[in-house]
């Protein structure tokens, strides 16, 4: 049953990685949540997460379209109370050459990392805003740093969110609403097997753990801190990728996924 005692989360994206983790973080924090992915396996995470003591709202939508985007704000309206913390992780990865991809699986990658996203952000921004209270997380990349030589379309929508979040948070600035960027790098998700990535030396090296990448993205959101890059190499990373020449960035990126180049492509 609901209680109007504890604040409401909604979080994009969670029935597995780095959402499935910010949710857990949520309920361990006493935040009510509202969860959504485009799968059934949603349901499973929620219960999961009402196993930590909160209520779990699960709804499948797909987010790269409006209509889902609007059923997922329906849910959280039956709620009856507002929605105190947004955490938009929800997104969709693509590996390989950009003209030999389909060209919906691009359109999807767009439209759930980017115009699913924005149109969620300010339906629930406009009414922080006229709260003057609430807390958003963007779930950025550092890909966004740099040039994704096959992995175009993904790090440029990327690079569109790491630059959205900052501008939103200065527009929100003495708004009582924080904006927050997680900026991860590779993490140990199914995102590169969904992104046909497994045969590249980025899809078979070593990940930053899912929990950990959540925590500290979470921890960011509740301090209103501006950007988190998690750990340290990819602090490093992004340090360089600053200081270094585009093209220079973009041969770096195509040695990483470029396909046939992984342990499982021997």
């Amino acid at each position: 049953m609901a209680t109007d005692t504890r604040p409401l989360a909604l979080v994009t994206g969670a029935s597995s990685g780095i959402g499935y983790e910010l949710a857990k973080c949520c309920a361990c924090d006493g935040f009510d949540l509202i969860i959504v992915a485009d799968e059934p396996q949603i349901q499973h995470a929620a219960e999961d997460i009402r196993a930590l003591g909160v209520q779990a709202e699960p709804v499948q939508a797909d987010l790269a379209t409006f209509d889902g985007v609007d059923k997922l704000l329906a849910a959280a309206k039956r709620e009856g109370r507002p929605i105190e913390a947004l955490l938009a992780n929800a997104g969709r990865g693509l590996g390989r050459a950009y003209l030999d991809q389909n060209f919906d699986d691009v359109m999807r990658v767009v439209n759930t990392n980017i115009v699913g996203t924005l149109y969620l952000l300010q339906k629930v921004g406009r009414e922080m805003r006229d709260r003057g209270r609430g807390k958003i997380l963007i779930t950025g990349s550092i890909a966004g740093f740099m040039p994704g030589t096959y992995q175009a379309v993904y790090n440029g929508t990327k690079a569109f969110l790491d630059s959205f979040s900052y501008a939103l948070r200065h527009e929100l600035k003495d708004s009582g609403v924080t904006v927050s960027c997680l900026m991860p790098g590779a993490t140990e998700t199914d995102f590169f097997e969904r992104a046909d990535m497994m045969d590249t030396k980025v899809g078979a090296a070593e990940k930053d753990d899912a929990a950990m990448v959540a925590k500290q993205g979470f921890d960011a959101m509740m301090k209103g801190e501006g950007q988190v890059v998690t750990g340290w190499q990819n602090k490093l990373q992004a340090a360089i990728a600053h200081v270094t020449p585009a093209d220079t960035l973009a041969e770096m990126h195509s040695r990483m996924a470029q396909p046939g180049t992984g342990k499982a492509a021997e």
